[in-house]
């Protein structure tokens, strides 16, 4: 059955006085006055209305329901004696003729008040999620990311890309994360793989005489779950060109993004084009992150040399990295909080001094530099007042050790980090190859199916790991947006990079053979890009967490708590597709 209404719970104004309406949504509270006298609060989708019950027996109606039941209230508008400047509809009030029970809330206590709800419990809210999202401040996140979709579905589509949309069900591939199977009952022993991104099939489109492909895809990865990382399932803007260089990508990037963020972001400015452009070894030296928050402007600086001998232990055969920061006068206190959170981030320690008003070094390990206080003043370029935070360790990791104390230090510095805009920057050159930190073995640093700068020629003649390839990072408030590439679209390239890795043309061929037969049929140069769906809505929101965006996450173990996901089958289920389940035997006590 369908019930009617005239107006939502937000429209009525002073204009509706006299009216006769249609009212549905559901009761969020009253105010008893006496047995024939309460203020009720009628909320729905787009907002609340007051109901005011002047009859005791609408008031035994009231008396009967719990809250969150739903109501129809049919009756007059009529000025509201005491206004509420705070409401849209805090002029009007509706005095209520027949009110009607929708649909009973049979529980007399709720797991939260709907409008606290973020501050309960967060399995608890996403347990009843259902609830959860009738707060106002909830589903305002939810709306919102229906816009941004929308918005950038609408912007895509005027740069003349062609949403098209790829199967979820393909083929295992080898994409760096676990993939999620799924058991094909007409093929026994065999399996489909969910997407973990649309990658080959994006490809395959270039290769098809598509020119430009892009679609909001879901991608599922079995991963751990962080603050900006949901596990199980997420969305990209997911966009490929043919014909095109990494100069294309960055020009429509740069025309889609700023303008959404700015319209709608909390903070109202966006970095200008074009964004900022960084070596990844230079971002790694400048900042110790590949992912720089660019509104913080402490930059590292190399303090090896001058460091060296120096007699402190941590440094000894050491590479060592400075963060000056001028004008920071926090407490030991707080100093001792940052020192402590950049271990507990890193595993790894942070230290400090400081010049006083005198030019003396002071407080952390000045003791050990005060031999040489004028050498180190002079190589550091410092000043009184200054601060000077410390990392050290093998060169990466005093480089990712300084990064976090940079970015602790700029959030603790309102002098050194600007407010309220988004700035964005690329990452650009990355290496081609690594060395895998748990193999041992070199391994693609990114993508595999990038293109190197070079091509073939630095294939044969440069080391492996001085071999840069034309892949990017976009990156926003410290936040990694996406990766994207310029396509190795060669496939003699590709079986010598594979080579590389050692895996040959057999390899390559077995692994990848639809785009790799695709691309001997003569293939566009073409690259691409996907940023992250809920990572931009969770920045343009302003929110910490990713789950704060997404209608319906999973907690931080990978489970829809609501659903009851994932669950046991019947053994039939597994029969069907040829399954048998063999669990890990517990532990002997």
């Amino acid at each position: 059955m369908v019930q009617s209404r005239t107006h939502t719970c937000n429209e009525l104004r002073s204009s509706d006085i006299g009216k006769k309406v249609v009212l549905a949504g559901w009761f969020e509270n009253i105010r008893k006055v006496s047995k024939n006298l309460g203020f009720l609060v009628l909320r729905d989708f787009y907002g609340t209305t007051q109901i005011v019950v002047e009859t005791e027996e609408m008031m035994q109606i009231i008396d009967s329901v719990n809250k969150e039941t739903t109501l129809s209230v049919e009756g007059v508008v009529r000025e509201r004696s005491s206004k509420n400047a705070n409401l849209p509809t805090g002029d009007i009030e509706v005095v209520p003729e027949k009110i009607s029970i929708l649909g009973r809330c049979s529980y007399n206590a709720l797991p939260f008040e709907i409008n606290q709800s973020r501050e309960a419990d967060e399995n608890a809210r996403l347990k009843y999620r259902y609830l959860d999202l009738r707060n106002p401040s909830v589903k305002e996140k939810i709306v919102m990311r229906s816009k941004i979709v929308a918005e950038l579905r609408q912007r895509m589509s005027e740069l003349d890309f062609l949403e098209i949309t790829t199967p979820i069900l393909t083929c295992s591939s080898p994409e760096g994360a676990r993939d999620y199977l799924v058991p094909a009952r007409n093929h026994p022993g065999k399996f489909y793989a969910l997407p973990q991104a649309p990658q080959q099939f994006k490809q395959i489109l270039m290769a098809s005489g598509f020119d430009r492909y892009f679609q909001i895809a879901p991608c599922f990865r079995d991963e751990d779950a962080r603050a900006d990382r949901s596990p199980g399932e997420f969305y990209q803007l997911d966009m490929e060109m043919a014909f095109a260089s990494q100069e294309d990508v960055f020009q429509v990037i740069e025309q889609v993004l700023p303008p959404v963020f700015e319209k709608y972001g909390v903070y109202k400015s966006a970095s200008t084009l074009p964004f900022t452009r960084i070596p990844y070894l230079e971002a790694m030296d400048k900042y110790g992150t590949d992912k720089p928050d660019l509104r913080i402007d402490l930059v590292l600086q190399d303090a090896t040399e001058i460091m060296a001998d120096c007699g402190f232990g941590p440094f000894e055969n050491q590479v060592v990295k400075a963060i000056v920061v001028d004008g920071f006068s926090a407490s030991r206190k707080v100093i001792d909080k940052i020192c402590a959170e950049v271990e507990v981030q890193t595993a790894n320690k942070a230290f400090w001094f400081k010049v006083d008003e005198n030019g003396n070094l002071v407080g952390g390990i000045s003791k050990f530099l005060e031999p040489r206080k004028e050498e180190v003043i002079q190589t550091l370029g410092l000043k009184a007042g200054d601060f000077v935070g410390l990392t050290a360790g093998k060169k990466l990791t005093a480089q990712k050790t300084a990064g976090v104390l940079r970015k602790l230090l700029g959030a603790a510095s309102e002098k050194h980090m600007k407010q309220d805009c988004y700035e964005f920057c690329w990452i650009v050159d990355f290496p081609m190859y690594e060395i895998g930190e748990e193999s041992g073995e070199l391994e693609f640093c990114h993508n595999p199916f990038s293109m190197p700068q070079g091509g073939m020629e630095a294939l044969k003649t440069q080391e492996p790991l001085e071999i840069l390839a034309y892949q990017y990072d976009l990156v926003c408030n410290g936040v990694e947006l996406s990766s994207g590439a310029v396509r190795n679209h060669d496939p003699e390239i590709m079986i010598k990079a594979f080579e590389l890795v050692g895996l040959g043309e057999d390899d390559v061929k077995a692994k990848f053979p639809a785009m790799y037969n695709a691309f001997c049929y003569g293939a566009p140069p073409h690259a691409g890009i996907a940023p992250g769906v809920d990572r931009m809505i969770m920045l343009i929101c302003g929110e910490e967490s990713i789950r704060e965006v997404i209608p319906f996450p999973m907690n931080k173990n990978a489970m829809d708590i609501m659903m009851g996901a994932p669950a046991e089958v019947e053994q039939k289920q597994l029969d069907d597709v040829h399954i048998m389940i063999h669990l890990p035997q517990e532990e002997e006590q």
